[in-house]
């Protein structure tokens, strides 16, 4: 564990599983006081925030006058994605164009949700498909590099083709489901890498890949922090943030409304995702991302910190199942599961093995908190 003695917030779940972690003399971690100095003054989903969202939604409606679309939602078919599409069309009368990257790796699960909540609300999905050769010699080279953040490739393709795809259409509002109330507390940088880095990633590639990445989609930190937003006039807002948002009303809203399918455990829309967050990370680099989200409902008031230690104590997904995931992407990977295993052994690296643009996500950051542009948790 890096040399660190072990340690736990007294306040959330947090621990010295992330090396770069900080406390404070009562024991309360750096995640924990970030929130409750930096988040919780600036975040509002009383009258305040209403206002706010009201006059976005206003603007959005402008933007789009006499467009088939006035926004684009991003759906993975997950907790987050689902219920904001489903406040944008109900509650704000947005007319949104759904937008999937499918990857390869949907579960059953995630294809019934996108087209219950299609369906369901009367919307337009459009779905990309991305090249499965390249995505699978993509990701194998990361499988190969040792990383973390194997999840890496499936997420930056989603990405980099909405982007461009709200580029090609014109659309200027892309909505997203990242909020406050269920990932107030971000990943530790060392588990989850910068999705967008295009520098690691093309590095990763030309390390250890076999064919060109002729079609695969590929952005930039610059181009969706600098470009979009103030050449191209695309703007990235995150609408959970103004409206309540409480999971497990939300998760019964959906069932009943929609006839939507919960999951065990937040992002295993994607049979690869979970995998990745149930099985490599904590097996291979003993991080378990359920900290990072029980510590985040802790914090919001949806979950005592006794109830998350007490699933800790569980394996997110039981070993039946987890056996069936490992053979599956082996055999969806088209290699032996003696391979995959040898990439389970072999030696831990990470994002700091390889080339990236980390000084530019650091230097963006402080600017952008600077300017009161941000207020994101500590990563």
């Amino acid at each position: 564990m890096n040399g660190l003695s072990y340690q736990i917030c007294t306040n959330c779940v947090m621990d010295t599983t992330d090396s770069m972690i900080e406390f404070d003399k009562k024991g309360v971690c750096d995640h924990c006081n970030t929130f409750y100095r930096h988040i919780l003054p600036n975040w509002h989903t009383d009258a305040l925030g209403q206002q706010k969202i009201e006059a976005l939604v206003e603007k959005i409606k402008q933007a789009g006058k006499e467009k088939d679309f006035d926004c684009i939602i991003g759906m993975s078919g997950g907790f987050d994605s689902s219920y904001l599409t489903y406040v944008a069309k109900e509650h704000f009368g947005l007319r949104p164009l759904v937008f999937h990257v499918d990857a390869g790796w949907n579960s059953q699960e995630a294809v019934n949700n996108i087209e219950k909540l299609v369906d369901g609300l009367g919307l337009d999905l459009y779905t990309e498909v991305i090249d499965w050769e390249e995505m699978r010699d993509l990701q194998l080279a990361f499988f190969k590099s040792g990383v973390p953040h194997i999840d890496t490739p499936q997420d930056h393709a989603i990405f980099a083709t909405m982007y461009k795809f709200a580029e090609q259409y014109k659309i200027k509002y892309i909505l997203t489901g990242a909020n406050f109330s269920t990932e107030c507390i971000r990943n530790p940088l060392e588990w989850m890498y910068y999705q967008s880095d295009s520098t690691q990633l093309r590095d990763i590639h030309r390390r250890f890949g076999t064919r060109p990445l002729a079609t695969f989609p590929v952005t930039s930190i610059l181009w969706h922090k600098i470009i979009l937003p103030y050449v191209k006039r695309i703007n990235v807002v995150r609408p959970l943030n103004c409206v309540p948002y409480i999971k497990q009303d939300v998760t019964k809203l959906l069932v009943e409304k929609i006839g939507w399918q919960p999951y065990p455990q937040k992002h295993f829309e994607s049979r690869f995702t979970r995998f990745y967050e149930g099985f490599w990370l904590p097996k291979k680099f003993g991080y378990d991302t359920r900290r990072v989200q029980f510590s985040s409902l802790i914090l919001t008031g949806q979950m005592t910190r006794e109830e998350a230690l007490e699933k800790l104590l569980s394996l997110s997904y039981d070993e039946a199942t987890s056996a069936q995931d490992f053979e599956y992407v082996a055999t969806k990977l088209g290699i032996l599961g003696s391979e995959l295993q040898s990439y389970m052994d072999a030696p831990n690296k990470s994002y700091k093995d390889y080339q990236s643009q980390e000084w530019v996500y650091t230097l963006g950051a402080k600017a952008m908190k600077v300017l009161g542009l941000e207020v994101g948790g500590k990563r």
